[in-house]
């Protein structure tokens, strides 16, 4: 199987020279000339390739096909993530990339025990990004999904306004997605908590927003599990498992 990178740039010849962190990483996974890779612009648009060259600080590369990347689902959802305690947002960015997420906020609510400073915060946006660029290509998604920063759970609440619908997970109950997605809408927001889950009145907030309460079922997941049960759910409902 080829493997596949991202460019920061659209394509529109039939050679191009990949340089930068793309050079780099092909070195370390010794490919050679005669070698397929595929390329991904920000565009979507995915060019299958062949080696033509490799050299110290870049590779030439002949395109053979060009096409639209099919590999993106066709709902647009973005995981507002109440920040968990530890390293466990490494993991929900990774599994979250994987399984079709195409936005990730960072949210911080009263009963997150992890509180980083802004630039320690900052720090973690840039890892988690990667962590989504590595995820994405592993995956062979058709875009990067953004890691955006750390915003507060009312900056969320409003800034899920701008989405067809929205689905708040609450450990107290709620509807099951079945019934919340009964038509398939262009976007989606879902709100997951930290290990405390979230508070009456956040609840409260989140739902005057216009979001819709949901169940994830009788049992209690961990942080880390709940945003990839819940995307799972998510992703089979819209036809995006098929």
């Amino acid at each position: 199987m080829a493997a596949w990178f991202f460019t920061e740039e659209e394509i529109d010849t039939s050679k191009y020279i990949i340089t930068g962190e793309n050079a780099k990483h092909i070195r370390v996974l010794r490919m050679k000339s005669g070698e397929e890779l595929t390329l991904v612009t920000p565009c979507g648009v995915q060019h299958n390739c062949v080696i033509e060259s490799v050299n110290q600080n870049l590779v030439e590369v002949d395109i053979k096909e060009s096409m639209p990347c099919r590999n993106e689902p066709d709902v647009f959802v973005t995981l507002y993530q109440a920040l968990p305690k530890g390293d466990k947002m490494d993991f929900i960015v990774q599994k979250c990339v994987e399984l079709g997420v195409s936005r990730i906020v960072p949210v911080m609510t009263a009963r997150c025990v992890s509180r980083p400073d802004e630039k320690a915060l900052k720090k973690k946006i840039a890892r988690w990004q990667k962590i989504a660029l590595q995820a994405a290509q592993q995956s062979r998604r058709g875009i990067i999904p953004e890691v955006c920063p750390c915003i507060s759970l009312k900056q969320a609440a409003e800034q899920s306004a701008e989405n067809d619908k929205n689905i708040f997970f609450y450990e107290l109950g709620g509807e099951s997605v079945k019934n919340i997605l009964t038509e398939k809408p262009k976007t989606i927001g879902m709100f997951i908590g930290s290990e405390g889950g979230f508070e009456e009145t956040e609840a409260e907030l989140v739902l005057f927003h216009g979001a819709t309460a949901a169940t994830l079922g009788k049992r209690i997941l961990r942080a880390e599990t709940a945003p990839l049960a819940a995307l799972s759910i998510i992703m089979y409902q819209t036809d995006n498992f098929s």
